[in-house]
């Protein structure tokens, strides 16, 4: 059962890495880099500053951030990684030879599980929980999925890598929102807000559409790139 699950795995990846395409290979190669979400980051920190005027609860939200990358990429590189010993497709003794490299790339020689799955996934869930947007939420997972897609693509991560790397980052989102909102309780205040104007944690919905521009505006940027590069 497992072994046929190893190879199912194996012929998945095969199928989604790669293409003939240099025009994908550029715009994959840019949108797998940590840097090019640089002003999504920036975006996000903006938007809790304007919706956080409590100190503490501003300094454990930002904290909550960070815990949810440290845990969900921490225990995966440091822990799980070298425990598991899994290759990645680009190291596989079986498939290796076979996988599409862009650009000289092969990660690591260990892949389970992806770190970009459980570290964007963990963001997104957590903001989820946080603003309670639906479009900012749905934004942030087809964020998490396009960088989930690139590693396939790349061939540096088997589907197997990126679903339990996103099982790990939603429960780690999860976990840490509710450690959040249980540490700051005490320094929320109710307010009775207009719904169409604030969601039910009081998050301007006007000002939660700006990561979602700044994440179209990204995906934009990198298409054009490609196209001219």
């Amino acid at each position: 059962m497992l072994e046929s699950l190893i190879e199912l795995d194996r012929e998945l990846l095969l199928s989604a890495n790669g293409s003939e395409s240099l025009f994908l290979d550029r715009m994959v190669h840019t949108l797998t880099n940590g840097f090019t979400w640089v002003m999504l980051y920036l975006s996000l920190f903006y938007m809790v500053i304007k919706n956080n005027d409590n100190f503490r609860r501003l300094f454990f939200l930002l904290a909550g951030v960070g815990l949810c990358v440290l845990i969900a990429g921490t225990v995966d590189d440091e822990i799980v990684k070298p425990l598991v010993a899994r290759w990645r497709p680009t190291h596989d003794p079986q498939i290796g030879t076979l996988v599409d490299i862009v650009d000289g790339y092969r990660g690591g020689n260990y892949g389970f599980f992806s770190a970009h799955a459980s570290n964007t996934m963990s963001i997104a869930v957590f903001f989820t929980w946080l603003t309670r947007c639906r479009r900012l939420s749905i934004a942030l997972i087809i964020w998490s999925l396009v960088n989930c897609w690139t590693r396939m693509y790349l061939g540096v991560h088997f589907p197997g890598d990126i679903v339990v790397g996103l099982l790990w980052g939603t429960m780690v989102g999860t976990g840490v929102y509710f450690l959040y909102n249980y540490v700051t309780r005490r320094f929320y205040v109710p307010r009775n807000l207009n719904p169409s104007q604030y969601t039910s944690t009081s998050y301007r919905r006007e000002e939660c559409n700006w990561p979602v521009a700044v994440l179209v505006f990204t995906l934009v940027f990198v298409f054009i790139k490609a196209c001219i590069l």
